[in-house]
C-alpha cells in the first residue's frame, strides 16, 4: 500500500477520499439522556479506549475535473485539529486546487480551516456553500446577543470567514449542487446543518456531518443529545430519520466524527442501530 493511501470510496465518476484533520476534546458529559458509567459501556464494547475525544474528518471528492472539500475542519485553531493541509499535500494538491468547500454547518472544527493565522484566504480559487438558514441563523443579532461567550466567540469567527469570503459564498437550494451531489437538509444540530448525497446508478453515498458525535452511542440510542445542538429535540428526530434511511437504503454513511476510517454502514439489530464498518 502507498504510504499517503487514505479511506476512500468510488461512487460513479467520483472518489471520495476521508481526510482527518486531527481530534478535538469532547468528553461524554456533554451528552444528554444517558448516564456517564453507560455511555462508558457503550464505548468499551465498541473498543474505544479514549473516552475524551473524537474525530474531526473532512471529505475530498474528486471526479468530472472538479475538486471539493467538504468542510475544512478546525484548522488548529485554539490547538485543535489543523492536520487537513499536510494530508492534501501528501496526495498532491494545494489549496489552490479546490474549486469547491461544501459546508455541512458552520461550527468552528468544520469552518476553522477555511482561514490561515493571518486571517486570510486559505482556498483562494473556491467557491463556498451553505444553506441559506445557517447563514441566517449566524448572521441574527439577537442570538449573538444571547449566546454564552463561547457562543459569541463561534458567531464572530463565522461572520469574519462570510466577509473574508465575500463574493464567493453561494446558498444552497434543493437541487443538484452539481449532476450527482445533491444536498440534504439536516437540521437539529444547527438550522442550516446539511448532508450531501452523492449518488450513481450503482450505489448512494451520504456524507452527514453531525448526525452523530458519539456513534457508538448516538447510533444505538438516538435520542440521546449533545450540549452543542442548537435544538435537541430536532436534531433527534433527524438522526432517527437518517438512521432509518441509511439502514433502509444501504446507504455508505460519511461523518465528521466517525472514526479515522471514515466511512460506515448502519444496520438494524434487534431494534437497535449499530454503526458498522463500511465493506
Amino acid at each position: 500500500m502507498h504510504p499517503f493511501t487514505f479511506p476512500s470510496c468510488q461512487i460513479g465518476d467520483f472518489q471520495i477520499t476521508a481526510l482527518s484533520d486531527g481530534t478535538m476534546a469532547a468528553t461524554l458529559d456533554l451528552l444528554s439522556g444517558i448516564e456517564t458509567t453507560e455511555a462508558e459501556k457503550i464505548q468499551r464494547s465498541a473498543g474505544i479506549a479514549n473516552y475524551g475525544h473524537i474525530h474531526i474528518n473532512c471529505y475530498l471528492i474528486c471526479g468530472r475535473e472538479r475538486t471539493i472539500l467538504v468542510d475544512t475542519g478546525a484548522g488548529g485553531h485554539n490547538n485543535v485539529g489543523g492536520l487537513l493541509r499536510s494530508r492534501l499535500e501528501k496526495l498532491g494538491i494545494s489549496p489552490d486546487d479546490i474549486d469547491t468547500v461544501l459546508l455541512t454547518h458552520c461550527h468552528p472544527d468544520h469552518i476553522g480551516g477555511l482561514l490561515d493565522e493571518e486571517g486570510n484566504q486559505i482556498y483562494k480559487n473556491a467557491e463556498l456553500h451553505l444553506h441559506p438558514l445557517e447563514a441566517a441563523h449566524w448572521q441574527d443579532n439577537e442570538k449573538l446577543d444571547r449566546a454564552n461567550e463561547r457562543g459569541k466567540r463561534n458567531f464572530m469567527l463565522v461572520r469574519r470567514i462570510l466577509n473574508t469570503y465575500a463574493g464567493k459564498v453561494r446558498l444552497i437550494d434543493q437541487g443538484e449542487i452539481m449532476p450527482g451531489i445533491l444536498p440534504v437538509w439536516l437540521p437539529g444540530h444547527t438550522p442550516g446543518h446539511t448532508g450531501f448525497r452523492i449518488h450513481s446508478d450503482e450505489k448512494c453515498l451520504l456524507i452527514w456531518g453531525d448526525i452523530v458525535h458519539f456513534p457508538h452511542i448516538q447510533s444505538a440510542q438516538p435520542a440521546i443529545s449533545i450540549m452543542f445542538d442548537v435544538n435537541p429535540s430536532q436534531a433527534i428526530e433527524t438522526r432517527k430519520k437518517a438512521l432509518r434511511l441509511a439502514a433502509n437504503e444501504k446507504l455508505i454513511i460519511a461523518g465528521m466524527h466517525l472514526d479515522h476510517t471514515g466511512f460506515a454502514s448502519i444496520q438494524l439489530f434487534e431494534n437497535e442501530y449499530r454503526i458498522v464498518p463500511a465493506e
